[in-house]
């Protein structure tokens, strides 16, 4: 099953909402993603990218499970796999 969404907001390297909720939730975690904590430089700066390659863009999911209250997918845009 694959899920297309708007990115509403960009929250961390690997957590993002969406406009409209997936299975009761708005937030996505990219599976397979691990970013630095948002306290650091770096964390900010994978941040910052992630907002320019996804935020206020159409992305497909494909939901492979839960963490934290969150959907976790495999996340697409244009066809590539965001990393």
């Amino acid at each position: 099953m694959t899920i297309r969404r708007k990115v509403k907001r960009v929250i961390d390297k690997d957590t993002f909402e969406t406009h409209r909720k997936i299975q009761g939730t708005n937030r996505v975690r990219i599976a397979g993603m691990d970013g630095a904590e948002l306290n650091t430089v770096l964390g900010k700066r994978q941040r910052d990218q992630m907002k320019r390659k996804i935020q206020g863009k159409v992305v497909t999911l494909k939901p492979v499970g839960r963490s934290y209250g969150r959907v976790v997918a495999k996340v697409r845009h244009k066809r590539k796999l965001v990393r």
